[in-house]
């Protein structure tokens, strides 16, 4: 059976859209993002090997602690929050609903 979750992104402060994505598919934050369609790059395809998927997660459930590779790459940006995250390392499952994050600016 599928569950859908909502995640929500905050295009300005106390402006977020709501998007529903399956849990079936083993999906990413950022595939959800990019289907949505915000102008992600994604130029490693998901690898965490780039960061321009790096969102700022601002509320939502716990997530799982992001991997050393992910940190490595975070560690190469010259703005990081405390939130940081790499939304391809985040998969869209049912712990992943209400999910708040804000798209990182990347210069593009």
């Amino acid at each position: 059976m599928t569950e859908d979750i909502r995640i929500y992104v905050e295009e300005a402060p106390g402006q977020r859209t709501e998007h529903i994505g399956p849990t079936d598919m083993g999906l990413s934050l950022m595939e959800l993002l990019k289907a949505s369609g915000y102008n992600i790059m994604a130029t490693c395809g998901g690898m965490a090997l780039c960061a321009t998927c790096h969102v700022e997660v601002l509320a939502g459930p716990a997530l799982p602690e992001p991997s050393d590779d992910e940190l490595d790459m975070l560690e190469t940006l010259p703005v990081v929050h405390t939130g940081s995250r790499l939304s391809c390392q985040i998969r869209l499952t049912p712990r992943t609903d209400g999910l708040v994050v804000r798209l990182a600016a990347t210069g593009a």
